[in-house]
C-alpha cells in the first residue's frame, strides 16, 4: 500500500489539536560524540537513566526495527502571564501548571497511531512521549518543527518555546518535511545571562546546576551553592525561556493553538502549606498533574529552600518558625530536616 503524503500525516496530527507536526527520516543522531561527551563530564546528574539505552537513544532503528519515518509533534503549552507574588508562593513551571502531559499527548498519539495501523495493518507505529529513549529535540528540528536554541530548547520561530515535543516511530516510509534552520539565536544570550546557577553555555546544559533538575530530578541534597539562585522555583523553571525574545507575545502566536488541557490549574503553591504536607496532601494536590514526580520529601525539600529565600526578603515569624521546627524534629525526613539547618545557618 502506498505511503501516506506529509501532508496527510500532518492534517491528522493538527486534527487531534497538536499546534505542529513534521515528518524525519529515521537517522543514526549526528550528535554523537556530544552526547557521550556530555555522559561522560557526568552532566546528567543523578539521571542514571540517561546512562542506559544510549546506542538505542542515538538511533531510533533500535528503538523500532526497521524503522524508517519519525513523525513529529508539539504542543503549546504556555504563555507569558504574570506571577503569583503573593509572600509564601513557590514557582511552578508553566508547563506543569495544567493536566501531565504525558498523559494529554499520549491519548493523542495512541489514537493517530491506531488510525494508521488500521491502514497499514503491517506496519509498527510506536508512540513516544518523554519516557522512550528518543532524541526528540534532534528529529523535531529535522522534521521542520523548530530549532534548538542555546538554552537546548526547539523553537518555533513565531510561536516561541513553549512547546512539547512528542513522536512516532513507524516502519512506514514518509517524505520528510522541510528542516527547520540550525540558529535561530544569532548572537543572542539573553539565556545564558539570566540562568542564576550557569546552567547554560551555548546549546548545552549542565544539569546539575539546573534549577528544573534540581526541582525535580535531584533526589539528594541540593547543595549550598544553589540556594539563592533557586529563588522561588518550587518546581521547575521558566527563566530561560521567559527572557527569550522568541517568546514575546506577537500576531503569530495569540492565534497558535495551546491545548485546553494545559490551562493552569495550580500557577504556583503556598510553602507553608507545602511544609505541612504528608504524603496524602501530596498525591491529592498533584493528581492528574505531572507534579508527582516530585516525590514527598522532595517537593519539601524544594519548600524548604524557596522559604529561606522568602525569609531572607521579608520577616515571616509563621514561615520561620515552621523552618525551626522542621530543623530540630527528630522524626523529620533528613533530606527535608537537614535543608532547614542549612537555611537557618545562613540566615543567622
Amino acid at each position: 500500500m502506498q505511503a501516506p503524503t506529509t501532508q496527510a500525516v500532518i492534517d491528522l496530527c493538527i486534527s487531534q489539536g497538536f499546534a505542529i507536526a513534521g515528518v524525519a527520516s529515521a537517522t543514526r543522531s549526528a550528535h554523537d560524540d556530544k552526547l557521550w561527551q556530555w555522559l561522560e563530564d557526568e552532566k546528567q546528574g543523578e539521571m542514571e537513566w540517561m546512562n542506559r539505552n544510549v546506542d538505542v537513544r542515538l538511533d531510533p532503528r533500535n528503538l523500532v526495527e526497521n524503522a524508517k519515518s519519525v513523525i513529529c509533534i508539539a504542543d503549546r503549552y504556555g504563555i507569558l502571564e504574570e506571577d503569583d507574588n503573593s509572600h509564601n508562593s513557590g514557582k511552578v513551571a508553566r508547563y506543569a501548571q495544567g493536566k501531565d502531559y504525558h498523559k494529554v499527548m499520549k491519548k493523542r498519539l495512541h489514537a493517530i497511531c491506531d488510525t494508521f495501523k488500521q491502514q497499514y495493518p503491517n506496519e509498527i507505529f510506536r508512540s513516544c512521549v518523554d519516557t522512550a529513549p528518543l532524541l526528540e529535540r534532534e528529529f523535531a528540528q529535522k522534521a521542520g518543527i523548530g530549532s534548538v536554541g542555546k538554552h537546548t530548547l526547539v523553537i518555533e520561530q513565531g510561536i516561541g518555546s513553549w512547546l512539547l515535543l512528542g513522536a512516532i516511530v513507524t516502519t512506514v516510509e514518509i517524505q520528510p518535511s522541510a528542516p527547520s534552520a540550525p540558529d535561530p539565536c544569532s548572537t543572542c544570550t539573553r539565556c545564558i545571562d539570566a540562568c542564576p546557577t550557569d546552567a547554560i553555555t551555548p546549546w548545552e546544559v549542565d544539569a546539575r546546576k539546573c534549577i528544573s533538575y534540581l526541582t525535580i530530578e535531584h533526589r539528594t541534597a541540593i547543595d549550598l551553592a544553589f540556594y539563592e539562585g533557586i529563588g522561588h522555583w518550587i518546581f521547575g523553571c521558566d527563566i530561560c525561556q521567559e527572557v527569550c525574545p522568541h517568546n514575546q507575545p506577537n500576531e503569530r502566536s495569540a492565534h497558535s493553538v495551546i491545548h485546553e488541557a494545559y490551562a493552569p490549574v495550580v500557577k504556583s503553591l503556598d510553602v507553608l502549606d507545602v511544609l505541612h504536607w504528608d504524603e496524602e496532601a501530596r498525591m491529592h494536590h498533584f493528581r492528574g498533574s505531572s507534579m508527582k514526580r516530585a516525590k514527598l520529601n522532595m517537593i519539601r525539600r524544594n519548600a524548604v529552600i524557596v522559604a529561606g529565600n522568602i525569609l531572607a526578603e521579608i520577616d515571616n515569624p509563621e514561615l520561620l518558625a515552621k523552618i525551626k521546627e522542621i530543623a530540630s524534629s527528630p522524626s523529620e525526613d533528613p533530606l527535608v530536616s537537614n535543608a532547614a539547618k542549612v537555611v537557618l545557618k545562613k540566615k543567622n
